[in-house]
């Protein structure tokens, strides 16, 4: 056994010792990461992965000027806003800035899963309902009650929630907005009032759904007339990720009355938000406050700042729309040589390959994703899968992907579906 080989054995049995058993690894050979730098990720013996999975890093791992903020601002002073500070306010002001004028305020957390329980909480509040509507495969965070609205982890829906198909295909878009009034009419029948329809914007759990623009307008339509509110869960789509807008609610020219965001925000550093209408926050303030003692924090929120000054000064909205169409046009060239790719689906840097069964190796398309997964991971290349039926290959690379690292992920994907061909 080599000293790697000792290395990986000791670290998964101490793993299995400390670590719950809720936690799980990505692959078949467990990589142990030791460093990473743009789009590239370093395992110990210093052969590098490309990092075509991990939207976290969203201006690519260790960014420099994201780094040197985050240090500058530790060494000065982090604090909560419970006191006056330039930071949170400056970025809620940059945040505002890049949405619809009628989204005014903007409340900090730590995550994706706080911002998404948050906004759970004042549609309650602000509607007196309690019924929610989601996709019937949808991830929206960890809480318990938003645990509840997240199927994709396999806990039951909570109270109150419903779920409505996801809106695959040209078909399943065409429907979406009937099926929630459908989802209306049950909920109201049964007694439940409306609070809100959660919806992620690019329906990354449920197989990733760009396409087309639009049609979640009529839908957020539905339940406003009903009295909720609409919540776009920009965790995953935002901060330019899908190339055409800074938040993919724009796609569908809708203006949602809250937006939450994550992951991104802070490029690995734990900072999330809730932007809403005012009118909104002031009703939800009449009942009760909302105070997070590290959500806008001084160092959380230099972090923020200088992720959103990367993505301005690097142009990166605009990078992700060029290098999504660079490499959809590769993954369609694919698609014509192996049937098994049923479709490729997404916007900017936010792709999904939709696989069919593989009848070469005779393996099902739940089977094909994940030999490709392994493959790719063998070669230097991650990406994951996603999808009920986890069939659909999730690519998610730092916006700052260049075209000699989309050509490395193409070429890469071509050997692994040609092996099986």
């Amino acid at each position: 056994m080599t000293d790697t080989e000792t290395d990986t054995t000791d670290l998964l049995s101490r793993r299995a010792r400390a670590l719950g058993p809720t936690y799980t690894l990505f692959y078949d050979e467990p990589l142990h990461i030791v460093r990473a730098e743009g789009v590239w990720m370093y395992d110990a013996e210093g052969r590098r992965y490309l990092d075509a999975y991990n939207n976290v890093p969203v201006v690519g791992h260790c960014h420099p000027h994201v780094v040197e903020e985050l240090a500058r601002q530790a060494r000065t002073l982090n604090t909560h806003t419970r006191y006056l500070a330039e930071q949170p306010l400056e970025l809620a002001e940059k945040l505002l800035a890049t949405m619809p004028r009628d989204i005014g305020n903007v409340v900090y957390t730590c995550t994706g899963s706080e911002a998404n329980d948050l906004a759970a909480r004042i549609s309650k509040t602000v509607t007196g309902g309690t019924g929610f509507i989601i996709t019937d495969y949808a991830y929206h965070g960890a809480t318990d009650t938003i645990a509840g609205m997240s199927p994709e982890d396999g806990a039951p829906l909570g109270p109150g929630v419903y779920a409505v198909p996801a809106p695959l295909g040209t078909e399943g878009a065409a429907k979406f907005a009937d099926r929630v009034r459908q989802c209306i009419d049950l909920m109201q029948a049964a007694n439940v009032k409306p609070a809100a329809l959660l919806v992620d914007t690019i329906f990354s759990s449920d197989g990733v759904v760009s396409h087309p623009t639009g049609f979640l307008a009529e839908a957020a339509a539905h339940i406003r007339a009903a009295g909720g509110l609409f919540i776009a869960d920009e965790v995953q789509p935002g901060f330019g990720r899908t190339g055409d807008h800074m938040w993919g609610f724009a796609r569908h020219g809708v203006v949602p009355d809250i937006v939450t965001m994550g992951k991104p925000m802070g490029n690995g550093h734990p900072v999330a938000a809730l932007a809403a209408r005012p009118e909104l926050l002031e009703a939800f303030a009449r009942h009760t406050r909302y105070f997070n003692t590290f959500g806008g924090n001084s160092v959380s929120c230099a972090v923020a700042l200088a992720v959103l000054h990367v993505i301005e000064k690097e142009n990166l909205v605009a990078n992700a729309r060029a290098m999504g169409e660079y490499l959809q046009q590769g993954l369609r060239k694919l698609a014509q040589r192996y049937s098994w790719i049923r479709e490729v689906r997404g916007a900017g840097l936010f792709l999904g390959v939709d696989l069919a069964a593989n009848p070469a190796a005779r393996l099902t398309a739940r089977q094909e994703a994940t030999r490709i997964i392994n493959d790719l991971s063998r070669q230097g290349v991650l990406v994951g899968s996603t999808g009920r039926d986890s069939n659909v290959l999730k690519i998610r690379p730092p916006l700052t992907m260049v075209r000699a690292e989309a050509d490395f992920l193409i070429d890469a994907l071509e050997g692994s579906f040609r092996a099986e061909a």
